[in-house]
């Protein structure tokens, strides 16, 4: 059976919600329905496609989003906008932080309504489609991004004496948000001195879809070695990205315990 793909034109967003877009597609590739992005295809001398995508998704804060809110969809293309003063003309609204599992299941019911009315049914959908078993089944999960393998044995093993077993280890962020695209996580720890990833920003998205979660951050900077500036200015820089455990280097067992005893 030919694989069915829905395309979707995405206007805005910024580089870390573009990247969990991409990884959505991406995933979406194990299954019978598939998302792809959709661009204009454009060369010297080639007349241009008609071709549309059956779903074009709006940052509504982009500057892009100033031109579409005005302008009317094509019949059969359907309009996803992401924030305030959505247009009437808008087939789905969501709000940040964007949940990717409800895009995911409007995405879904865009195909629905294709195969039941050639794109032009609209459908009730309003619940997302779960990315794994049930939540009430779900077991307590951590979040691993960087740290030394010392570090995260360390951790591991406290967050098992806490009863949270379940842990993603990773060490980029295309894995980090392919983790928090897959799964449901009570406690996400980032290595905010690492500068291969960028674990700011990742801290950042974490906190924003997982607002009941403990969100924790390690650095040397907020260790009790550190110059007194950089310890004010890395807990600044902490509260504004969401970031709500802020140990510093090296580890002490006794403050890990006093954050992750929060899980319980």
């Amino acid at each position: 059976m030919d694989k069915q793909r829905i395309y979707v034109h995405v206007v805005g967003f910024s580089d870390v919600e573009r990247h969990a877009l991409n990884t959505v597609f991406r995933l979406s590739e194990e299954r019978e329905l598939a998302y792809a992005p959709w661009a204009p295809l454009s060369a010297p001398g080639v007349q241009p496609s008609n071709f549309l995508a059956e779903v074009i998704l709006v940052d509504g804060a982009s500057a892009e989003a100033v031109l579409l809110h005005a302008k009317t969809t094509p019949a059969g293309q359907r309009l996803i906008w992401v924030g305030s003063h959505a247009p009437d003309h808008a087939w789905r609204v969501l709000s940040r932080p964007i949940h990717w599992a409800s895009v995911l299941n409007d995405l879904d019911a865009v195909f629905a309504a294709r195969q039941a009315d050639s794109g032009f049914l609209d459908l009730d959908v309003t619940m997302p489609g779960p990315l794994e078993s049930q939540p009430g089944t779900l077991q307590k999960r951590t979040l691993i991004v960087g740290t030394s393998e010392a570090e995260q044995a360390r951790l591991i093993a406290l967050l098992a004496e806490a009863g949270v077993a379940a842990v993603d280890r990773v060490g980029s962020t295309e894995t980090a948000l392919e983790a928090m695209t897959r799964h449901h996580h009570s406690c996400g720890v980032f290595d905010l001195d690492e500068h291969h990833v960028d674990t700011w920003q990742l801290a950042h998205h974490f906190s924003m879809h997982n607002p009941n979660a403990l969100t924790m951050g390690i650095s040397q900077h907020a260790g009790p070695l550190a110059p007194w500036l950089n310890r004010r200015r890395v807990r600044r820089d902490t509260q504004r990205t969401g970031i709500t455990a802020l140990v510093g280097r090296p580890l002490q067992d006794a403050e890990l315990r006093r954050w992750i005893e929060l899980l319980n």
